[in-house]
């Protein structure tokens, strides 16, 4: 009975009148008998024959047809669902992310990068119909991960982001907007969408952040921005040792909070600041709450009548109980 609805399931309330009838029957079940009356029934067998016995089954039959065709007005129907999903309006991200040697502070654990790698992942399996890109940029910047729809690949350029010194150390914020606004200003998507994550201060490159902020809104790419770190001081690496390690030490923390605000606003975008873990995860919560992909859903219903075989169940039992009735049962009805 799976995937079974009634087109007109008010006639079931009918299914209560059965044992009224039953009733009835029980009540009439010697009219139409002859009846002999004598003195004495010793000189008679007073067994009742066999067929006496069954006769209640003729009243089965016709409480089964009775149900049966008021099941049958009730129109089961069987229902088979199929969905269409169309994707209306998809959406180009470029994640463009700091991996200058401060993003090793240990303000959140384990360190900046690292949590940022985590709560970044998430983001990206949200992002389902959607395709998704990452620059990466220190002094200099350049491009991870070219926008596309296979989130493993993303997935596996996340996690191998890594401070290893292969590009200058320094906060080109400029340069990491600039790129990501070039990955984008070809996209053919409805929406346009960088998500810019910095812990310091414009101190590298030789694009203007501003300049590529007004570059952004030429191609109509709204940015979101993201100032990373605790407030005050934090452990961070702030030397090199002679065995290659870091050496850690308290510094300030720095991070050009005005000019991420400016980006944000000149670009129609919003500016976040994630002190810890939990505000972080926050933040990117929140930014995938506003950039939300239109999904339209298409649902098919094939309908298929089920009543025929309960009237054609209904017509038999009626015709075996009149059969029975003027066979076998005749001389006991």
């Amino acid at each position: 009975m799976e995937n079974i609805q009634f087109a007109n399931p008010e006639y079931l309330w009918l299914l209560l009148v059965l044992p009224l009838v039953l009733l009835l029957l029980f009540l009439n079940k010697n009219k139409g008998q002859a009846v002999l009356k004598m003195s004495s029934l010793k000189a008679f067998d007073q067994k009742t024959p066999l067929l006496v016995r069954f006769r209640f089954v003729l009243w089965l039959f016709r409480l089964i047809s009775l149900a049966l065709i008021i099941t049958a007005l009730a129109r089961p129907q069987s229902v088979d669902v199929s969905t269409r999903t169309i994707t209306n309006k998809g959406i180009d991200i470029v994640m463009a992310i700091d991996v200058s040697s401060s993003m090793l502070a240990q303000d959140l654990k384990p360190n900046r990068l690292d949590a940022l790698k985590q709560v970044a992942r998430t983001f990206v399996q949200d992002r389902v119909s959607d395709r998704v890109g990452l620059v990466i940029y220190a002094g200099e910047s350049y491009t991870k991960t070219p926008i596309t729809s296979d989130k493993s690949i993303v997935i596996n350029s996340l996690n191998s982001i890594r401070f290893d010194g292969l590009i200058e150390d320094g906060t080109a914020i400029g340069m990491g907007l600039a790129t990501a606004v070039n990955r984008l200003k070809d996209s053919r998507a409805k929406s346009k969408v960088i998500i810019l994550l910095t812990d310091g201060v414009n101190n590298s490159g030789f694009i203007d952040p501003k300049i590529a902020a007004e570059l952004a809104v030429e191609y109509n790419i709204k940015t979101y921005t993201i100032g990373l770190g605790s407030n005050g001081t934090a452990r961070a690496p702030v030397g090199i040792l002679p065995n290659g390690q870091f050496q850690y030490g308290m510094t300030k923390v720095e991070i050009d909070e005005v000019l991420l605000k400016e980006i944000a606003a000149t670009t129609g975008g919003q500016y976040f600041r994630a002190t810890d873990n939990r505000k972080l995860e926050e933040v990117y919560a929140e930014i995938n709450k506003l950039e939300k992909t239109e999904i339209e859903e298409f649902k098919y219903y094939n309908y298929q009548e089920r009543f025929r075989p309960l009237i054609l169940w209904a017509l038999a039992l009626i015709f075996l109980e009149w059969l029975l009735r003027n066979t076998l049962f005749k001389s006991f009805i």
